[in-house]
């Protein structure tokens, strides 16, 4: 029902949208036989009021994968480049929490390994919030620095390379849901030793789920009733067990084969030498603002790939 209400909200708000701009070409037709400027003016501001609406609906059909309204979870890894690479990535894994900030979003550091000399081999960040996964999916891939290193003595230009991963953060809290229907219960009698302890009532259980084919059985307890809440609590548990390897397959599925953190794998340069750049190879939105984008405002960049997935290309390069 939540889901069938949120879809109801977004397609009366497409509708009204297209009423609206409906009435404005009515009423700019109108305006034009009538030379009106006062109505001209209006149908301006209505324009722009319009046109701001339907750039922010648009920029939402880029955020309408099925987990893109859960939380993150981001790890940046060190790739080419040794103790600069692992610098790279405690530059990154900053730049990452910065922006956290400025959505308002929780970030958490659920395992790191320092590097030798310096920075960070391998982080991996939790990021609660809404949204969080939409956006961040946008971060996937190498990422490619080019600075003059400061562990260099000769201080030389060097070229390192971290590579960022992000799956959504899947619901692991499983509610195994087990239809009467779907269970059939046979009895028999229990194995035994024969002789006085041979079992004369038919006390052992054979439950069969029938949408799984699961078939389970139980008779080391006294009663039938007995056996069949034992075999009821391995029956949950082998759907339960489905269930999480359902979400490891999506989750390996969502994260792609791996890519190599080097040469030609790059999603991203940020270059701090000779000059001063940070462009998207995808899309290529760049800015020279390279401070900013360090201190996390990498909103264009993710805003540029968003669209893109959805066919629109109207992006422009910052100042």
């Amino acid at each position: 029902m939540r889901q069938l209400s949120s879809l109801q909200e977004q397609v009366a708000t497409w509708d009204k949208l297209t009423q609206d701009t409906a009435d404005a070409l009515e009423l700019l037709q109108l305006a034009g036989d009538a030379e009106d400027d006062d109505v001209l003016a209006e149908i301006a501001t209505e324009t722009r009021r319009l046109t701001k609406l339907y750039q922010r609906l648009e920029f939402q059909l880029a955020l309408g994968g099925p987990y893109d309204r859960s939380g993150a979870i981001l790890s940046i890894h060190a790739g080419a480049g040794g103790t600069e690479a692992q610098d790279w990535t405690q530059m990154l894994l900053r730049l990452y929490l910065r922006w956290t900030e400025r959505h308002n979003y929780q970030a958490e550091i659920t395992d790191q390994l320092a590097g030798e000399e310096a920075g960070i081999k391998t982080v991996t960040v939790e990021v609660d919030g809404p949204w969080a996964y939409g956006h961040l999916k946008a971060e996937r891939g190498v990422h490619r620095l080019v600075r003059i290193s400061p562990f260099d003595s000769s201080a030389r230009r060097h070229t390192s390379f971290a590579l960022v991963e992000v799956l959504p953060i899947l619901d692991d809290d499983i509610e195994i849901d087990i239809k009467p229907d779907d269970v059939k219960m046979d009895v028999y009698r229990a194995g035994g030793a024969g002789g006085q302890h041979m079992q004369k009532n038919a006390t052992a259980v054979r439950l069969t789920h029938s949408p799984s084919g699961i078939v389970v059985t139980c008779q080391n307890e006294r009663s039938q009733l007995q056996n069949r809440e034992s075999a009821m609590r391995v029956l949950r548990g082998k759907l339960y067990d489905i269930e999480l390897q359902k979400i490891e397959e999506e989750q390996s599925r969502l994260k792609g084969k791996h890519v190599e953190a080097g040469w030609g794998n790059q999603i991203r340069s940020y270059v701090l030498q000779p000059y001063q750049m940070v462009k998207d190879l995808r899309t290529d939105v760049e800015t020279g603002n390279t401070t900013a984008v360090l201190d996390g405002e990498i909103d264009q960049f993710i805003e540029a790939w968003l669209k893109q997935q959805v066919g629109t290309n109207n992006h422009q390069a910052a100042p």
